[in-house]
C-alpha cells in the first residue's frame, strides 16, 4: 500500500520540473499510443495514473497559492497556467487518443466492470466536448482560449485578493465600537502614537462583525460600498470570460455556454434548470416580503442594502432572545473539530487520529482516517483568517483512492480551507454557528471524496460527480449542525467546559430558518443571474442590466447603484461554477430528502445513515448520481422537502 504524499514543493525549479514531467508525458503517450493491442488495462490504465501523478505534482502550487499567497506563489502559478493548460487541451483534443478509448468501449464493454466503463464514457464525452473531432485549426483556437481563460480566471482572483488586502477602514472613537461582541473589538484593536484605535477590513470575519453589530450606519455604508466596489478591473475580465465561453461554445456546437455545461450535469434543458429556480422563486416571495417587514417595523424605517445584517440581527434577538455572541465561547474551534469527528464515527464508524507532520502553516493540521481501524484517508485542516490567504471556504482533492497499475492500492487525501476567527496565545479561535455549518459543509465534501472505494481514479471520490450534485453530500451533512443530540458531542463552554444548555439549543433550532425565504430569494438572484449571463454574450453594461432586471424580481431592497457585485462574483469567473451555480439548489434537493430520512429514522439508529454511506459515500463517480439517488432512497426527489428544510410554506 503507497503512503500518503509528503507536502512539499521547489517554487524554485518549480516550472523546470512542470516541463520535465510534461515531456516525460507526452513520450510515455507515444508509446502507448505505439502499443499494437490496445486494452483497457495497457492503454486506459496508466492514462488515468500519468494524469494523477500530475494531479500530486501540481496540486502543492495551486493549494500554496491560495492559503499562502505571496509574490512568488503568483509568479510561479501564473508562468505555470499556460503550461498546463496548453498540455491538458492538447491532450484533451488527441483525436488519435480519442479513437483508442472509443474502441475499447466497443471492443471490451461486456468484459468491463461499470466503473472501468464509466471512465471510459466520460473520456469520450471529455473528448468531444474539447473538440477532439474537430479540425486542426479549430482545436489550435479552443487551446488558444483555454489558455486565456485561465489567465484571466487567475487575474480575477489575485485582484479580489488584493483589493480585500489592501483595504482597511480605522476608527477612533470608542463609541463606534459599542454593541460589537468584545472578541472582535479585541481582534480589531490596536495601538498607534499613545491612541487605541480600531482597524476594520473586508476580510470575512471582520467585516461581517461591523455589519452585524456595527452601530454607525455611516461606517457601515462605507464597509458595504468598499466591498461591493472591489476590483473595478474585473468588468473588463468579465467581458473577456463571456466571449471565450461564448466562441469556445459556438467552436463545439452548441448554442451557448449555458448548454455546454448542461453537458456534464444531471439537468438536461436550460428551461429544467430555469423553471426550477423560477419555481422556487415563486414559493419564497411572499414570505421573503413578510420576513422584510418584520426587520422593517424593528428598524422602524424602510431599510438600505447595508441595514439588512445589523437590524436583522436586532430582529434575531428580539424574536427568539438569541445572542450569537452568548453561542461562541461554546463553539471553540478544536472542540467544535473534535466533536464533529466523534459524530462521524457515531454515525458511519468511521475514526480520526491525529497526524504529527509539519505542513505549509503552524495553524494547519493533518488526520488520519480510519475505517473499522484500517487507514484509510488522510485529512488536511486549515481553518483561521490571514491575510495571505484567499477568501471563503472550499475543499480540495489531493490523492484519490484508486488501485494502481502495478496493483498497488493508493489512498485518498483532501484538504478543507476555512477563514474562521484567529486564534492567537491569549485568546482561542471562537466560531459563530454558521462557522460550525460552514466546516459541516466542507466536511460533507472531504468525507464523499476520502471514503470512496471505487478503483479507478476518475470515477473514484469526487472524480466524475455531475457538477449539480456535488454539493449533495456537503449539505446533507451540514444540516446535522442544527440538530440537538450532535450539537451537544461538542458544544462546552470553553472555559467552564458546561454543555451548551438546551434552551439555547431550542433557540438555535428555532432561528435556524430566520429570514429563510430572503435569503432563498439571494441565492436564486445569483443563480439565475449566472445561467441568463452564459445563455447568450453580455458586453459591458448589459451585464449590470441583465442583474438589475433579474434583481427587481428577486431583491426585495434595492441594491445601490455603485453595487457592482458581479466584480467579485469568483464561485463563476474564478472558480468552476459558470452556468451552474444553480447546483447549490439542485443539490439541496437530494440533500434534504435524504436528510429528512435520517432525521426521522433516528440519527444513530438511522439504517439510510448506514445505506448513505454505502451508496453515496463509497460510490464516487462511479455511478451517475441520479441512479445513485434511486438506489438509496427507492425513489426519485422530492423537492418539497427542500423548502420544509427552509421552513418555506
Amino acid at each position: 500500500m503507497s503512503e500518503f504524499l509528503e507536502f512539499k514543493i521547489d517554487l524554485e525549479n518549480f516550472i523546470d520540473d512542470l516541463n520535465t514531467r510534461l515531456d516525460n508525458n507526452n513520450k510515455q503517450i507515444k508509446e502507448l499510443l505505439h502499443v499494437e493491442s490496445k486494452t483497457y488495462a495497457n492503454f486506459v490504465k496508466p492514462m488515468q495514473e500519468m494524469d494523477e501523478n500530475l494531479e500530486h505534482f501540481f496540486t502543492p502550487l495551486s493549494h500554496l497559492n491560495a492559503v499562502k499567497n505571496s509574490d512568488k506563489t503568483q509568479e510561479v502559478y501564473a508562468e505555470s497556467l499556460p503550461i498546463i493548460t496548453e498540455y491538458s487541451t492538447k491532450l484533451s483534443q488527441n483525436l488519435e487518443i480519442y479513437k483508442v478509448y472509443k474502441n475499447i468501449y466497443e471492443d471490451e464493454k461486456e468484459q468491463l466492470n461499470y466503473e472501468q466503463n464509466r471512465v471510459l464514457e466520460l473520456n469520450i464525452q471529455g473528448f468531444e466536448l474539447s473538440g477532439a473531432h474537430l479540425d486542426d485549426a479549430t482545436k489550435e483556437r479552443l487551446q488558444e482560449i483555454n489558455i486565456k481563460k485561465s489567465e484571466l480566471s487567475n487575474n480575477f482572483s489575485q485582484n479580489l485578493l488584493d483589493a480585500t488586502n489592501a483595504y482597511e477602514y480605522i476608527i477612533t472613537d470608542e463609541k463606534d465600537v459599542e454593541g460589537l461582541p468584545s472578541s472582535d473589538i479585541e481582534s480589531a484593536k490596536f495601538e498607534e502614537d499613545g491612541q487605541v484605535k480600531y482597524k476594520f477590513t473586508l476580510q470575512m470575519p471582520s467585516y461581517i462583525a461591523y455589519m452585524t453589530y456595527g452601530k454607525n450606519a455611516k461606517i457601515r455604508e462605507t464597509l458595504y460600498k468598499a466591498y461591493v466596489t472591489r476590483s473595478p478591473e474585473n468588468a473588463e475580465i468579465i467581458d473577456g470570460l463571456l466571449q471565450l465561453k461564448n466562441e469556445k461554445s459556438k467552436l463545439l456546437g452548441f448554442d451557448n455556454y449555458a448548454q455546454l455545461s448542461l453537458a456534464t450535469k444531471m439537468a438536461n434543458q436550460e428551461e429544467e434548470v430555469l423553471g426550477f429556480l423560477e419555481s422556487l422563486m415563486i414559493n419564497s416571495k411572499s414570505q421573503a416580503k413578510d420576513e422584510l417587514q418584520e426587520v422593517e417595523n424593528i428598524a422602524q424605517k424602510p431599510l438600505e442594502s447595508f441595514d439588512t445584517a445589523y437590524y436583522g440581527e436586532i430582529l434575531k434577538k428580539d424574536k427568539y432572545d438569541l445572542d450569537e455572541e452568548l453561542y461562541r465561547p461554546y463553539f471553540e474551534q478544536k472542540s467544535v473539530v473534535n466533536g464533529m469527528f466523534d459524530f462521524l464515527t457515531k454515525l458511519f464508524g468511521i475514526t480520526f487520529e491525529k497526524v504529527e507532520e509539519k505542513l505549509w502553516d503552524e495553524k494547519a493540521f493533518s488526520f488520519n482516517l480510519h475505517v473499522e481501524d484500517k487507514l484509510r484517508a488522510r485529512l488536511y485542516l486549515d481553518l483561521e483568517a490571514r491575510e495571505s490567504k484567499r477568501g471563503g471556504a472550499w475543499m480540495n482533492n489531493f490523492q484519490t483512492h484508486c488501485i494502481k497499475e502495478d496493483a498497488t492500492e493508493q489512498l485518498a487525501s483532501a484538504f478543507i480551507v476555512c477563514n474562521f476567527p484567529p486564534s492567537s496565545d491569549i485568546s482561542p479561535s471562537l466560531l459563530r454557528h454558521d462557522d460550525v455549518v460552514t466546516l459541516f459543509h466542507e466536511m460533507g465534501h472531504a468525507i464523499h471524496h476520502m471514503l470512496s472505494t471505487v478503483n479507478e481514479n476518475e470515477v473514484s471520490g469526487v472524480n466524475g460527480v455531475e457538477w449539480d450534485a456535488v454539493e449533495f453530500p456537503s449539505q446533507f451533512l451540514e444540516n446535522f449542525a442544527y440538530e440537538p443530540s450532535v450539537l451537544k458531542l461538542f458544544a462546552t463552554h470553553h472555559k467552564t467546559g458546561e454543555v451548551i444548555p438546551d434552551d439555547m439549543i431550542e433557540k438555535l433550532v428555532r432561528s435556524k430558518n430566520f429570514l429563510s425565504a430572503s435569503g432563498m430569494l439571494r441565492q436564486l438572484e445569483f443563480s439565475i443571474f449566472d445561467f441568463k449571463l452564459h445563455s447568450k454574450v453580455y458586453q459591458g453594461d448589459e451585464v449590470q442590466s441583465l442583474l438589475d432586471s433579474i434583481r427587481a424580481d428577486t431583491a426585495l431592497i434595492k441594491a445601490p447603484s455603485y453595487n457592482k457585485f458581479q466584480n467579485g462574483f469568483s464561485h463563476i469567473f474564478a472558480g468552476g461554477y459558470a452556468a451552474g451555480y444553480y447546483s447549490y439548489k439542485w443539490a439541496e434537493v437530494l440533500s434534504a430528502d435524504a436528510f429528512f430520512k435520517v432525521v426521522d429514522e433516528g440519527i444513530f439508529n438511522s439504517k439510510t445513515a448506514k445505506k448513505y454511506l454505502q451508496i453515496i459515500l463509497n460510490g464516487g463517480g462511479a455511478k451517475s448520481m441520479s441512479e445513485l439517488f434511486k438506489e438509496l432512497m427507492g425513489r426519485e426527489p422530492n423537492t418539497d422537502n427542500l423548502l420544509r428544510l427552509n421552513g418555506i410554506h
